[in-house]
């Protein structure tokens, strides 16, 4: 029995006790802090609109996480639209404030469905796979970019659970089956419908033309706080 987690022969996992909780909630803070000041000290500080846009992006994401059409033993569910969320805000505001929304909400899936079986497994299934998602910002300008973008940043958090899944849980492939061959199947089968289903709305006329407002609206409100500075100066 240790003091934060305890190891469970039935789940495959490591249990986090109450003190384990305040732990991870307390590295939350911490790397959440230590991203911002990064980003401070590497770019532009991010606005106050930014910091609302990408909590609300992340609220929705936890509430759509929590709507699972179905869930895999060993991690991995098919929710009701949670990863777009993540998506929009690289798509809105571009990759670098997408992959920090993906990687505090990657924390964020840490505390609230914790599976953890080694250090590096946590790291590359929670901020590095739901970081990823942020890389849609990449084709924010091109025609069809939400869809490009979105479609790039599942793609990144697939690697990234399929590495995690041929390192970690290799073992766990039925007799006879190429492990590779067992991960690639088994994060897909949850990765893609999800996908496709998203993918498959985006392309709706009043969705899509929703969400290009709600860009537009974005950029205007940039441009107009531009605007007001220059005129203070």
């Amino acid at each position: 029995m240790s003091l934060f987690f305890n190891w469970s022969p039935d789940a495959y996992e490591y249990i986090p006790t109450s003190l384990g909780y305040v732990l991870m909630t307390a590295v939350l803070i911490i790397a959440f802090l230590l991203i911002l000041a990064v980003h401070k000290n590497n770019s532009k500080k991010m606005s106050a609109k930014e910091l609302a846009f990408c909590a609300m992006a992340m609220a929705l994401a936890v509430i759509a996480s929590f709507i699972k059409l179905t869930s895999l033993p060993f991690g991995g569910s098919v929710t009701l639209f949670s990863m777009f969320f993540i998506c929009l805000v690289g798509y809105v505001y571009g990759a670098n404030v997408g992959i920090l929304a993906g990687v505090a909400y990657g924390f964020l899936q840490l505390v609230i469905q914790p599976y953890i079986y080694h250090p590096i497994q946590v790291l590359l299934d929670y901020p590095l796979a739901f970081g990823a998602l942020g890389l849609s910002g990449i084709f924010a300008k091109k025609q069809n970019g939400l869809v490009k973008g979105y479609l790039l940043g599942v793609l990144g958090r697939y690697i990234m659970h399929v590495i995690s899944g041929y390192v970690f849980f290799a073992s766990y492939a039925p007799e006879g089956m190429n492990p590779m061959i067992y991960t690639l199947g088994y994060n897909l089968t949850y990765i893609l419908p999800e996908a496709v289903a998203t993918t498959a709305i985006l392309f709706v006329p009043a969705v899509a033309n929703g969400i290009r407002i709600v860009r537009n609206t974005v950029y205007s409100d940039q441009e107009n706080d531009a605007g007001l500075k220059t005129v203070i100066r």
